[in-house]
């Protein structure tokens, strides 16, 4: 029997964009979605934008708009960039919908007479250029206890210690830069000490954190001896949010409405497919939930799951404020809160004056592969709150190394050489037995959500296909026709095992999944695809699965990520000196094409071994070209105009289209096209070539 759970991440604050340290947490949660979805279990995945508060009331004001208008424009662009990197919901909604007010309000009237509420008069910071009261997320400053600069009014990333915004040193309001008046107001607070047990016993409740998790929200703030403070819950207007119904000119604290929004999406979205509520997120009243022990589903029972994802800046609200939420409501209380850890860039906090503070938008228009950013996500994240960095380099070289140079290379190396697989599969050692084996412990590194373990196993069995194919030397094979049937079984073997490791990393992958699918004939959609070899099926056109990562994109990025300037003004074009060449006549640019056409183009550097003429031919050049893995080609190439001496060329690094079809010409078979430059006369020809360094069979990119 499969498992039912529903799985959401935090909610991105409306009025700020995506970006990456956001994509580690949507990527985080996207993984575990897909896998759970491969090996069966059926998912409802939500996700919904925050858009309470003064934040969004002073952004629509600033730009002249209603709020309604503000959250669907920027809802929108945080659908589309999530999109762009995989993460797509069954339900992307908002905090600000009717299903949400009705949930806030049950859970208001049920605290009320339960006598959870109290009332008193509160100091708070008010913004005097602003005209509003300022939340805690809207006042930085330095922290009291450890005197870190530029802390929220809330919780210090440093320490993290808790605290009440009046407490900071050196406040300024971050909407406007004002320092903030102290002005008094009634606020209503919940009685958070009073429902201590219930908290304590979710905290408690086996696999409901990570032990970890656990261990440091008790000794943070469920310490013996000390009562918990009491959840200020309102703010007086002006304030965009749901009107307290029975205390008019007062308006629901965000924090309380917001984890809301988890419960709001879910009922909207089980309303809009006709199913039933219950058998996604019951009430407490409801088989299997006890409010004592609330209960966690385990895999092939029919209670629902439910999984949150989250940054661990954000522990306090989802492990003390959100059951205790939730159980005044009467709902049954999260399976499980995943907690991940801060990123860091380059060994440092995210920094916008460095150019590393770096949006999921701004990452795509560097022109950088999103599917890259995934994988060196999943990489890292281990399924505890341990920080980890963002190294640009040891992103390159991982990507570059894994991705490009283990798992792509089996299929680059093999898929052109036969048209097919092999009818049985072939004796390979008991290499595919072994990676079928190994899916095992690969599945249970991504429920526990170690997905840098899972990673680790994959690369092991990435290494040893590698080993196979560098013994066997499918190139090598190619040029002897009597092993004609020697190669086709390496092939199968080869691209077997890049279709196993593809559905192993599928859910960090998914569209690499999809391209090897498509180039066996194959479709991979289930985790025990893993299992059996694929045989007989035709072998598809082999496209370009990745590139490598192009360290000129990441200073791109970096680039397009600073603080933009005024322009300088433009300096006086210089005159061009007298002995200037000049320059080439202007030829018609070819019709515009499509990036997907180019990126069928298979360029790579070749090294030549040999170049002699050919008898008869007035412009053709016999060139023998070394491209490495790929083995030798011989090309025709009509540069004999630009080289009468070809002998000269030995040696020479040149770039090559390697995946050009062969062309039976009078002289002999022709592998490819040697790139060249050519003027107006026939012996203005220049052959292409990379710079020193660079290696035969290597992509031009």
């Amino acid at each position: 029997m499969s498992t039912r759970a529903l799985i959401t991440s935090a909610l991105p604050y409306i009025t700020g964009d995506i970006h990456i340290g956001h994509l580690v947490e949507h990527v985080q949660t996207n993984v575990y979605v897909r896998f759970r979805r491969m090996i069966g279990d059926e998912i409802a995945y939500l996700c919904a934008d925050d858009v309470h508060g003064t934040g969004t009331m002073i952004t629509a004001r600033k730009q002249g708009v209603s709020e309604a208008d503000l959250i669907a424009r920027l809802g929108k662009a945080h659908v589309e960039d999530l999109a762009a990197f995989d993460v797509v919901f069954d339900r992307y909604g908002s905090t600000d919908v009717a299903a949400n007010r009705e949930v806030v309000y049950g859970i208001w009237r049920n605290l009320r007479a339960a006598g959870h509420v109290a009332e008193r008069e509160v100091t708070q910071l008010f913004d005097p250029e602003a005209g509003c009261f300022l939340a805690d997320r809207f006042v930085k400053g330095t922290c009291p206890v450890c005197g870190a600069t530029d802390q929220y009014g809330d919780s210090c990333d440093r320490c993290s210690a808790t605290y009440a915004p009046t407490d900071l040193k050196d406040a300024r309001s971050t909407l406007t830069g004002a320092i903030p008046e102290l002005r008094t107001a009634k606020h209503y607070f919940v009685k958070l000490e009073e429902l201590r047990p219930v908290i304590e016993a979710w905290v408690d409740g086996q696999g409901h954190l990570h032990p970890d998790t656990a261990r440091w929200v008790r000794n943070t703030f469920l310490v013996a001896g000390q009562p918990l403070r009491e959840w200020d819950v309102s703010r007086p207007a002006p304030y965009f949010g749901f009107e307290i119904p029975d205390a008019p000119g007062n308006y629901f604290y965000v924090w309380l409405d917001a984890p809301c929004g988890y419960l709001a999406t879910a009922i909207d979205w089980c309303a809009a497919n006709g199913s039933d509520l219950a058998t996604w997120w019951p009430r407490q009243d409801q088989p299997g939930s006890t409010q004592a022990q609330p209960e966690t589903a385990q895999p092939g029972t029919a209670q629902p799951e439910i999984h949150h994802f989250i940054g661990k800046d954000i522990v306090y609200f989802h492990t003390l404020f959100w059951p205790a939420t939730l159980h005044a409501g009467g709902w049954r209380l999260p399976s499980r809160v995943h907690v991940h850890g801060f990123l860091t860039v380059n060994g440092e906090k995210m920094s916008k004056s460095k150019g590393t503070f770096v949006n999921a938008r701004t990452y795509l228009d560097a022109g950088l592969d999103p599917a890259h950013l995934r994988y060196f996500l999943a990489s890292k994240l281990n399924g505890t709150a341990d920080d980890f960095d963002l190294s640009l380099a040891e992103f390159e070289a991982k990507v570059n190394s894994d991705v490009v140079g283990k798992v792509v290379n089996l299929a680059s190396r093999t898929a052109r050489f036969v048209p097919t697989l092999v009818a049985a599969y072939p004796d390979d050692g008991g290499l595919f037995a072994a990676g079928a084996q190994a899916g095992a412990d690969i599945a249970r590194d991504y429920a526990a959500t170690d997905f840098a373990s899972a990673i680790r196993r994959i690369m092991a069995l990435a290494d040893r296909a590698n080993e196979y194919v560098e013994r066997a030397a499918p190139w090598a094979l190619k040029k002897d026709p009597a092993r004609a049937a020697e190669l086709a079984q390496v092939c199968t073997v080869a691209l077997n095992l890049f279709r196993q490791l593809a559905v192993y990393l599928a859910p960090v992958l998914p569209r690499l999944a999809d391209q090897a699918g498509q180039l066996l004939g194959a479709p991979i959609t289930r985790w025990d695809d893993a299992q059996r070899p694929v045989t007989g099926n035709p072998i598809g056109p082999f496209g370009r699965l990745t590139d490598r990562v192009d360290p000129a994109k990441l200073a791109k990025m970096i680039e397009l990520s600073l603080p933009k300037e005024a322009p300088a003004p433009a300096a006086p074009a210089a005159a061009a000196p007298a002995s200037t060449p000049a320059a080439a006549p202007a030829e018609p640019v070819a019709a515009t094409i499509a990036y997907d056409d180019f990126a069928k183009i298979d360029l790579r550097v070749a090294r030549i071994v040999t170049a002699e003429e050919v008898p008869k031919a007035k412009k053709i050049l016999k060139l023998t070209c070394d491209l490495g893995s790929l083995g030798q080609r011989t090309i025709f190439a009509g540069i004999k105009a630009g080289y009468p001496e070809p002998a000269k060329l030995a040696n020479r690094l040149i770039v090559v289209c390697a995946n050009l079809a062969p062309r039976q010409m009078s002289f002999g078979l022709s592998e490819g096209m040697a790139l060249a430059a050519g003027g107006t006369q026939p012996q203005e020809l220049f052959l292409l070539a990379p710079d020193a360094g660079a290696q035969p069979g290597q992509r031009v990119m």
